[in-house]
Formats: structure tokens, C-alpha cells, sequence
């Protein structure tokens, strides 16, 4: 990999000192502000979950309409990320970040204060800001901390994604089993008002800026042509993939990203740098993501619908939801005590190395769940295991990136990775529902899937972190000099 071109500009405060060479109580709380917040976040991507099949009664909707309070959140957290990444490029990760942050939680107070439908879903929407906190952050510790620590912080950071939905399923289901589902929401907002509060207290200015105008006309055009994508790839179960709508939206959105990648070409400063994205170096993390975020997904998609299958199908367990989500805190547990391990991984091997180690993790997970799916023991460790891989996978992810990119576009690279995870479960989501709905027997009148048909979601999530294995492969060697400092003046 080629290093780091260290002639590139730097702002008047890029020239200062990094703010984190000095001691205090603020410079220790960064990491774990940051680390709170990015769990968060991703509590907030599935605190909804468990409370999907009581909500059209409670809220006088039908189920296809309560199922946008999860579709308007993927939607806008795919575009913000890139979107607020390079806001945060150009005029300060701190400011958007915490802006991020108060605007989900906005959505979480809205979501506590009603049963309407169509607010509820405006706030979901809201919510999905803050995706954009974790390739924020990841560039701000970049900017802020000293070498020595940079290495196990972004993996800590990365990490928060798994922990955070490994907490938020049993979290919300305790709550929604005891209490009325609006607590559940008050909760979040409390802890969203706590987050935000720490982070303007704590975090210190990212001295590295991308001056220049905000390239409206690309945002406009990506929002359009991910919303088109994703709706149809989200929503083609509920209308039908044979529906006129979706592959008018499937073709309208890829068109118009067309379009966008043709603008992006041409704008002086653009949203995302096409030509750095092509590069090798950067381009394939960026393929790695998507196919990990296809393998990741498979886990929290199938393992609690495999432990809540009736026992009477002959596979299945019973359990409660409950039961079911708590099965899976092992796994978000494995991500925190495996982080320091993962930075030790890629210090001494490289990112590369460390990627492709959890990648093969999955897999062999995956394939060890298609034999083993029938019992809890063997279900918990195969989707503990699934977990310890991406978090392994997540904490290089970033670090590789970081090698590729200038850091004046460090949030802008990591946001654009962050879609590429987005887009990749929205791809799962929509295999595994196939696959879910196709392979079915029948249950008392309903059709329920078999298990059969959960062996092979697993066999189709252990080809993709295959895949990603093998397109990791494809990056070169790193370089033997490390990355330059990022705020440091050229040498002459």
C-alpha cells in the first residue's frame, strides 16, 4: 500500500497540537464518550424490533405501515453517513457529530410522546442521523488521539456497532414485556440527552478540515438514488417483487447514482472523492463492507426467529423473545473483550491480516450453525462466534481505510464504508426473507419456515464473509512506514 501523501494542506488549527497530548479528565473520557455514543446509536437502529408485532394494534395501522418504522430508519441512515461525513470533513466532525446526536434523540423523544403512525415513523426517520456518529468519531480519534492509542480506540469504536445491537434486543424486550413501549422510548431519550450532553463537554475540535462548499447538488442526487435502491430492496416482500414499483424504483435509483457518480466526477469539491474511492487500496474495504454486513446481518436476522420456531416444527426451541435476544449478548459481550485483542492483531499484522481472520471466523461459524441447530448451547456459541468474527472484521474495516484516505477526508471514507455495511444487510434482509418465505411447512395453517431453510440463510452468510475473505486478499501489503501524523506540518 502506497503511504500517505503528507503535502497536503493543513488548516490554521490543524497546526496546533493534537488537543489529546495533554492529560486531564476530558482527554481520558474521549474513548468512552465516543464508545457510548456509538453503542447508542446502534441501540437505536433495533430497540424497535421487539415491539413490531404489537404495534399495529396499539397504534390502529396495519403491519406493512408499522414495518416503515424500520425501513425510514435504514433509509436515512444510509444517506447521512456519507452525507454527514463530509459535513463533518468540512466544517468539524465535534459540531455535526453532536448534531447527529441531538437530532436522534429528538426522534426518540417524539416516539415517546405518541402512537401516532405517521409521527412515529417521521421520528424514526430522525433517528437515523445518528449512523453518521460512528465514521464521525472514528475520524475524530484519528485527529485528536496520539499514535500509541488510535489502534485499539477504533477498534473499541467499531465494536460499539455489535455491542449495541446485542444490548438493544433484550433491552427492549424486557421493557415491552413489562412496561408500555413509550417508556422504552424515554429511556433512550434520557440516555440520548446524556450522550450528547458528554460529547459537547468532552470532545475536543478536530484540528484536519476539507475547506470548500458543500456539494448540495451531489447530496440531492445520492439521497435520491439510495432511497430508490433501498426502498426496493427493503419493501419488495410487502408489495411484491413482481409490483410495478419495484423495479421502477430498483432502476430509477441506479440511474440516478449514475448520474450522481457522473457529477461527482466533474465537481471541484465533491461529496465523495470517486477517483480516491477507485482506488484498490480503498475500494475494496469498501466491497469487504458490504459483504460483512451481508454476513453480520444473518445473525441477528435468523437466531432469534430459529429459538422462537414452535418445538411441535421438530427444530425449533420455544423460547421467548426474551430468551431469544438474550442468547445474543454473549456476542455483543465478545466485541468489547475482543477489541484490544484485534488492535494487537493488525499492529502486529496488519489490518489486512486481521480482516481476513474474522472474516474466515464467520464462516466457519456459519457452517458450524447449519449442523448444530437445534439446541441452545450450540445456537449461543455459533452466534457468539458470528460476533467475535465481526468484531475482529470491524475494527479493521476502519483501519484500513484510514490507511487509504487523507485525513482531511477520514469521516467522509468511513461514512461511505458505513453505507457500503447499510447496503449489504439490506441485501441480506431481503435474501434471507426470501429464503424464509420459500422453504416453509405447515404449522397449524401457517406457514413457518423449515429448518432447512435457516441452514441455508446460514450457508448464503458464510459464502459472503468467504467472499470477503477473498476480496481482502486482493489489497496489497502495507507499507512498512507507518501513517504519517495527520496534523503534523510537511517535512521539506
Amino acid at each position: 500500500m502506497q503511504p500517505l501523501r503528507t503535502n497536503r494542506p493543513v488548516t490554521a488549527d490543524a497546526k496546533q497540537p493534537r488537543p489529546a497530548a495533554a492529560g486531564g479528565l476530558r482527554v481520558r473520557l474521549i474513548v468512552p464518550v465516543l464508545a457510548f455514543c456509538g453503542v447508542l446509536t446502534a441501540v437505536m437502529q433495533t430497540v424497535v424490533v421487539p415491539m413490531l408485532p404489537d404495534l399495529p394494534e396499539q397504534t390502529g395501522s396495519s403491519p406493512s405501515t408499522v414495518s416503515w418504522m424500520l425501513t425510514a430508519t435504514l433509509v436515512t441512515s444510509a444517506v447521512l453517513s456519507p452525507v454527514l461525513g463530509r459535513a463533518g470533513d468540512m466544517y468539524g466532525k465535534r459540531p455535526v457529530l453532536i448534531g447527529s446526536l441531538a437530532a436522534m434523540t429528538a426522534g426518540s423523544a417524539l416516539c415517546a410522546v405518541t402512537s401516532d403512525i405517521r409521527v412515529l415513523i417521521a421520528a424514526r426517520a430522525l433517528q437515523g442521523s445518528g449512523a453518521a456518529v460512528v465514521p464521525l468519531a472514528t475520524g475524530m480519534l484519528r485527529d485528536v488521539l496520539p499514535r500509541h492509542r488510535m489502534g485499539s480506540a477504533i477498534a473499541l469504536m467499531s465494536g460499539t456497532v455489535g455491542v449495541g445491537a446485542a444490548l438493544g434486543l433484550p433491552l427492549s424486550s424486557v421493557v415491552v414485556e413489562h412496561a408500555d413501549w413509550h417508556a422504552l422510548f424515554w429511556m433512550t431519550t434520557g440516555f440520548g440527552l446524556l450522550g450528547a450532553a458528554a460529547s459537547w463537554w468532552v470532545l475536543p475540535a478536530s484540528p484536519a478540515r476539507s475547506p470548500g462548499r458543500f456539494d448540495v447538488p451531489g447530496a440531492v442526487l445520492l439521497t435520491a438514488g439510495l432511497v430508490g435502491i433501498l426502498l426496493a430492496l427493503s419493501k419488495g416482500a410487502d408489495w411484491g417483487w413482481a409490483s410495478l414499483a419495484v423495479p421502477v424504483l430498483a432502476v430509477g435509483g441506479v440511474a440516478v447514482l449514475a448520474l450522481w457518480a457522473w457529477q461527482q466526477l466533474r465537481c471541484r469539491a465533491p461529496l465523495v472523492d470517486l477517483r480516491l474511492a477507485a482506488r484498490r487500496t480503498v475500494l475494496l474495504p469498501h466491497v469487504a463492507a458490504l459483504l460483512t454486513g451481508f454476513a453480520f446481518y444473518g445473525n441477528w436476522l435468523a437466531t432469534a426467529q430459529l429459538m422462537q420456531a414452535p418445538k411441535d416444527t421438530g427444530y425449533g426451541l420455544g423460547t421467548s423473545a426474551v430468551t431469544a435476544s438474550l442468547c445474543l449478548v454473549p456476542g455483543g459481550l465478545a466485541i468489547v473483550v475482543l477489541s484490544p485483542v484485534s488492535a494487537r492483531i493488525s499492529a502486529a499484522r496488519g489490518a489486512r491480516w486481521t480482516l481476513v481472520l474474522g472474516t474466515l471466523v464467520i464462516s466457519g461459524a456459519y457452517i458450524g450453525r447449519i449442523f448444530t441447530s437445534e439446541n441452545l448451547i450450540t445456537i449461543t456459541a455459533g452466534a457468539t462466534l458470528c460476533s467475535v468474527g465481526t468484531g475482529l472484521v470491524y475494527s479493521a474495516l476502519p483501519t484500513l481505510v484510514l490507511e487509504a484516505v487523507p485525513a482531511a477526508q477520514t469521516a467522509a471514507a468511513t461514512g461511505l464504508n458505513a453505507l457500503m455495511r447499510t447496503i449489504g444487510q439490506s441485501l441480506c434482509s431481503t435474501a434471507i426473507a426470501a429464503v424464509l418465505t420459500q422453504l416453509t411447512l405447515d404449522y397449524h395453517g401457517t406457514a413457518t419456515p423449515t429448518l432447512r431453510a435457516y441452514q441455508v440463510a446460514f450457508g448464503l452468510a458464510a459464502a459472503a464473509a468467504l467472499g470477503a475473505a477473498v476480496v481482502t486478499l486482493g489489497l496489497p501489503k502495507p507499507a512498512s512506514e507507518p501513517l504519517p501524523n495527520p496534523v503534523t506540518k510537511p517535512t521539506p
